[in-house]
């Protein structure tokens, strides 16, 4: 397989569009679907609006270390304030349209906003609600036309017909190392902290993937995108994809990107392993319900996908049942991704090894990333060569990125993808960034090979029970979610006798099962309580119990009957657990749990107060 590459010099973010119009100009480099119609702009059309939006936020008053909040889903509005602001040198604040209004208050604060984009009515209201007698704030202007508010294309309209060659003085100012964004990380805990990264940071990122992707992908090909844009991850993929001339398309939402898949037919996108552990379970379920041969070759191409290293050599007859799966099941997996897919990147947290396998028997590169935040985000990228896939791992340290795994086994990284430090925080940042300039990210990992990296915990979340023996809860809890019947894990049993689980069961698996086993289904919260389901969860943590050392295996564990969402506010944009708010909110539960080893399975019923 050929990759691509480039050795062109680029110095600034804002330099890739240019790089783009240059060399390979493009018809729909950024597209998005509007009222039932796909709405392309080509790369001449996103300068000439970054342009006319620099020169109107000048005359606004905008100049360089200004900073600037973006609030929106992904649309190409985003990256027309983006690239318009770091042409001045003004610094973006992205933010998740889904936080709090007291979060936005914090951060606009914190950073010191002076303009906001918001994409619409709703949060138009929470921004103004946030901003009440905050002094400071020149404007809000809204993506979507909305009454009584002001449109992001009256700052636009006022650089029409302008000189775009005005802007040039300002951009020559900006330099390599100058502050380009501060994004406020949402974390597991506390207060967000502000990551300040600079454009090289960011730029070194989109520089060492460059010739990771497919080449046949590079100038001709497309990319999905539907991961918050705001989130670093998704961020540069952009960025990398405008490097290397791919078309962007925005998804309308994460309930269309099916339709969304089949209707572009992208040859990339990122994703979170959640939504491809729901993509596989929808898939075993619709291969549950056929009969006969059907159902038998559905399980055997299962089978073999679980079984599948990408980079071993197989006899013959593996490889021929494999290719006869590939044929007659796994070619209907590729048609629901669109049917083009090369490479799908996966990012933001561990993906089950038995997804990587699948995926890979299907045809399907599933390739994983690693990084923070704090590292723009790259750290260590899988190159979609299944001689350079080891399924596990999230692939090869980056070129220009070193990592050292120190003596706790925590991973340390070096280069000129980690930031700045934390806005306005300098203590933070000397706790995570040494004196030999070493960022601690809080992983625990290890290099397999010399030079794989493969990822065991998060240093924070591991814990020691009270008879001393330490647990990592990540593995524990991505070798359960295997079960189908299993929508989200949390293990806890800091200080206490033995692990234990909360377990909130996948609902629709739940119902077929009792359908199957002629079990009458009445609530979620009810049958959570029926002797039959608890000792059919019993049989899965037995069953899965089995992989683990005596002192990890789930002793105790309770079903708990609502899903752990963002809005609730137990998981993280990025759908990480926010461990010690699952905890606060079941404390009673947990309580339980430990008040006698042989207490039996329970469930925690909606609306309890469990303070």
């Amino acid at each position: 397989m050929n990759f691509i590459g480039y050795s062109m010099e680029l110095l600034r973010l804002f330099d890739l569009l240019y790089r783009q119009l240059n060399r390979f100009p493009k018809d729909d480099a950024l597209a998005y679907k509007q009222n039932g119609q796909w709405i392309r702009y080509s790369t001449a059309e996103f300068a000439a609006i970054v342009n006319r939006l620099s020169i109107g936020l000048r005359k606004a008053g905008i100049e360089k270390g200004d900073k600037i909040a973006i609030i929106s889903p992904n649309r190409p509005e985003w990256n027309f304030a983006d690239f318009a602001m770091q042409q001045l040198g003004a610094i973006s604040i992205p933010m998740y349209p889904t936080i709090t209004e007291q979060d936005y208050r914090y951060i606009f604060e914190d950073a010191g906003v002076k303009l906001i984009f918001v994409a619409d009515k709703e949060l138009l209201e929470k921004v103004r609600n946030a901003t009440e007698g905050m002094p400071g704030i020149t404007g809000i202007f809204t993506f979507d036309h909305i009454p009584e508010a002001a449109h992001w294309s009256t700052i636009a309209s006022d650089g029409e017909g302008e000189d775009p060659a005005q802007l040039e003085p300002i951009k020559r100012s900006i330099r390599t190392e100058d502050l380009l964004t501060i994004i406020y990380t949402s974390g597991t805990t506390g207060r967000p902290k502000g990551v300040m990264l600079t454009h090289r940071n960011i730029l070194s990122n989109t520089q060492s993937v460059a010739n990771l992707f497919p080449g046949d992908i590079a100038e001709k090909g497309k990319a999905m995108s539907f991961l918050p844009i705001c989130h670093i991850f998704e961020r540069t993929a952009v960025y990398s994809y405008i490097n290397i001339g791919l078309s962007v398309y925005y998804a309308e939402s994460m309930e269309t990107i099916g339709e969304n898949l089949k209707e572009v037919q992208p040859d990339i996108f990122t994703t979170v392993p959640r939504l491809l552990e729901k993509v596989y379970d929808k898939i075993v379920a619709k291969g549950s319900g056929l009969k006969g041969v059907k159902k038998f070759l559905f399980f055997r191409a299962l089978t073999l996908g679980n079984g599948y290293e990408p980079h071993k050599k197989y006899g013959w007859w593996y490889t021929t049942q494999l290719k006869i799966a590939n044929k007659l099941i796994f070619s209907k997996w590729r048609e629901a991704l669109g049917g083009n897919i090369k490479m799908i990147v996966s990012g933001a947290a561990a993906m089950q090894p038995r997804l990587g396998r699948v995926f890979w028997a299907a045809q399907i590169p599933v390739c994983e990333a690693y990084g923070l935040t704090e590292t723009s985000p790259g750290i260590a990228f899988t190159k979609p060569d299944p001689a350079r896939v080891r399924v596990g791992t999230v692939g090869e340290v980056l070129e220009g990125v070193e990592v050292k795994i120190a003596s706790d086994g925590e991973i340390l990284v070096k280069g000129p993808n980690v930031m700045k430090g934390y806005y306005n925080k300098p203590d933070l940042t000397a706790e995570v960034i040494d004196v030999d300039g070493w960022f601690h990210t809080g992983d625990v990992g290890e290099l397999l090979e010399g030079h794989f990296l493969k990822i065991t915990d998060r240093k924070k979340e591991m814990f020691k029970t009270s008879g001393g023996k330490y647990i990592a809860p990540q593995p524990v809890e991505n070798k359960f979610k295997e079960s189908t019947l299993i929508e989200q894990i949390m293990v806890v049993g800091e200080g206490e006798r033995f692990p234990a689980a909360l377990i909130v069961p996948y609902f629709p698996a739940l119902r077929d099962w009792c359908k199957t086993n002629g079990l009458a289904y009445t609530t979620d919260a009810a049958m959570l309580r029926h002797r039959e389901i608890l000792n059919l969860f019993q049989r899965e943590v037995d069953k899965y119990n089995k992989n683990f050392a005596q002192y990890e295996k789930i002793k105790q564990f309770r079903l708990i009957p609502e899903l752990w969402t963002i809005e609730s506010n137990e998981l993280t944009p990025t759908l990480k657990l926010k461990r010690k708010e699952i905890i606060s909110k079941n404390e009673t539960l947990i309580h339980e749990i430990y008040a006698s080893e042989e207490a039996a399975p329970g469930v925690i019923e909606k609306g309890t107060d469990i303070k």
